[in-house]
């Protein structure tokens, strides 16, 4: 597959230096495998070049070329230097996303992990921190391997169990985003199909991670399975990498106070709206991310204007009501009230929507200046669940009371004091 992530994400999330443009578009045009690869790594090499200079230099000035995508979508943000030092509003390199390893972009060698990432919480966190360290050393690019749709989706839509698919802590934007905000260089997205499934676990080392990724450092967790049946395991890895000629390393779990931080966890804060515990594992406020797109103004009818977001999988893993402050409208972050859910009371089609109603709405953007804005609302505190209401009259007032608790809520807190981010200090 040769196609790149979607037109909005691949515009942002893929922009270069010039002299990176220049050595991508050579590698694009050359027909044979042998000019393709020596342009591959003429570009890797001056992009490596360039980004020690970065990682000595510190953050540049620049232009809206050199700003990362978390830059653009608006909102705070903070980086790391290789000290673990946190640097306000520094410039990160582009990371580089592709559909599938069958591109002439993809680096020709790599520092390598491999996992859904669901969330990017602290113990994926300090596992690309150490990914970044050892990329380094080796003068290799950092390259994170991940699948689409979650292996468990394919395997429970394969069964006719929906119900046994995990629900989804991020979209695939928002993952991208923080493996971006990681320092990541490259990730690679496979769909996880029919094709990879029954993959043995041999034919995925040999065909993917050798020859199609040029591993030359492979990073696991300590629970790693491959291959068809999960049949490969640390084990036959770490024999394989001493036969074919690349190191492996295997990280054990992370834990926080006591607690094993994985995805599993910081699904099951979410679900019991336990919005501290979830920002607790992830290491900053749970957010949600998307455009804002156009619905049926209901919202706007009963005296409630409503930014709507799109979350793209059939389970989430929190739904409710929610205490939230919007990034990406204005130049500070917003205080609001938001639904994520089903909307029982006005939908029967079952499909997860985030409603985002602003308490003090910007007058610069008018009525209609929130449409295709790229906006990030973090969840900051559940005020109840989504429930079914009798008629618009009760909707109303429930909407009404949501909208006062969740200005107490917001007043009572630090001024947005929830939306501050672990350093890398503070994450290993």
């Amino acid at each position: 597959m040769k196609e790149r992530v979607d037109e909005s994400l691949a515009t942002s999330l893929l922009m270069a230096a010039s002299a990176q443009e220049v050595f991508g578009c050579a590698v694009a045009r050359l027909g044979k495998m042998a000019g393709r690869l020596a342009f591959q790594r003429l570009f890797w090499d001056t992009f490596l070049t360039h980004q020690k200079g970065v990682w000595a230099a510190g953050p540049r000035p620049g232009g809206p070329r050199q700003r990362t995508r978390a830059a653009i979508r608006g909102g705070e943000k903070s980086c790391h230097d290789g000290e673990g030092l946190s640097v306000p509003n520094a410039i990160i390199h582009p990371m580089q996303v592709f559909r599938g390893f069958h591109h002439p972009g993809v680096a020709p060698a790599c520092a390598l992990t491999i996992g859904n990432f669901d969330g990017v919480h602290r113990g994926h966190q300090a596992m690309l921190a150490l990914l970044r360290s050892e990329a380094q050393h080796r003068g290799l690019p950092s390259c994170v391997l991940t699948f689409e749709p979650h292996p468990r989706d394919y395997f429970a839509r394969k069964a006719g169990r929906p119900e046994l698919a995990p629900a989804r802590i991020a979209t695939l934007r928002d993952k991208l985003s923080e493996l971006e905000r990681c320092g990541i260089d490259q990730v690679v997205v496979l769909r996880f199909d029919e094709a990879l499934a029954t993959h043995t676990a041999s034919a995925f080392i040999n065909e993917t991670l050798v020859a199609g990724l040029g591993a030359r450092y492979v990073l696991v967790g300590d629970d790693f399975r491959f291959g068809a049946k999960r049949t490969g395991d640390y084990a036959m890895l770490d024999a394989a990498g001493a036969d074919l000629g690349f190191d492996v390393a295997r990280m054990n779990s992370y834990e926080v106070h006591g607690l094993r931080v994985s995805s599993s966890a910081v699904r099951e804060a979410l679900a019991a709206g336990h919005l501290e515990q979830a920002a607790a594992l992830l290491g900053r406020p749970y957010s949600i991310s998307g455009h804002v797109v156009h619905g049926r103004k209901l919202g706007r009818d009963l005296g409630f204007r409503t930014l709507n977001l799109r979350f793209h999988h059939a389970k989430a893993a929190s739904m409710g009501i929610f205490a939230v402050r919007i990034h990406g409208l204005a130049p500070e972050p917003l205080d609001g009230v938001a639904s994520l859910g089903i909307r029982p009371t006005v939908e029967d089609g079952g499909r997860i929507l985030l409603e985002v109603h602003c308490l003090d709405w910007p007058a610069s953007l008018g009525d209609e200046g929130g449409y295709g804005k790229l906006v990030r609302v973090e969840l900051l505190h559940k005020l109840r669940d989504e429930a079914r209401f009798d008629g618009l009259d009760a909707l109303k007032a429930a909407i009404l009371k949501d909208a006062a608790d969740a200005r107490a809520y917001l007043a009572s807190a630090a001024p947005h004091a929830a939306t501050g981010r672990q350093t890398t200090r503070d994450r290993i």
